[in-house]
């Protein structure tokens, strides 16, 4: 059974940096994309980027130019540089890899204070 196991979370002042990895525990064949997700208190979990196995990226308004995916193929490992933090990027993010089945990483926490 496959896992995702994220890392790099924690608290971080407004205006700083974090980067977030998301690392397959073997090789997945047939990934058609990978994305990170946020949920924030009493919020729906929302969609922050998507990279496709092609390279294309999408990005929600809120975190253009501020965030950036990227993905290492070979290690099965997808990244998310955060830059700029905002106190309203706190929340818990998720991990995902989409192909013909959906894998969640467990979450990991990133707070960012005022």
């Amino acid at each position: 059974q496959v896992q995702l196991v994220e890392s790099g979370g924690g608290l971080v002042q407004a205006g700083g940096s974090l980067r977030l990895s998301c690392a397959a525990s073997r090789n997945i064949f047939s990934i058609s994309s990978m994305g990170w997700y946020r949920q924030a208190p009493g919020k729906l979990r929302e969609s922050v980027t998507t990279i496709t196995s092609g390279g294309s990226t999408d990005y929600a308004d809120a975190v253009k130019g501020r965030f950036t995916i990227s993905r290492d193929n070979a290690k099965n490992t997808v990244y998310l540089q955060m830059n700029s933090l905002k106190p309203e990027d706190t929340a818990v993010y998720y991990c995902n890899f989409r192909g013909i089945f959906d894998w969640w990483g467990q979450g990991t926490q990133v707070t960012v204070s005022s």
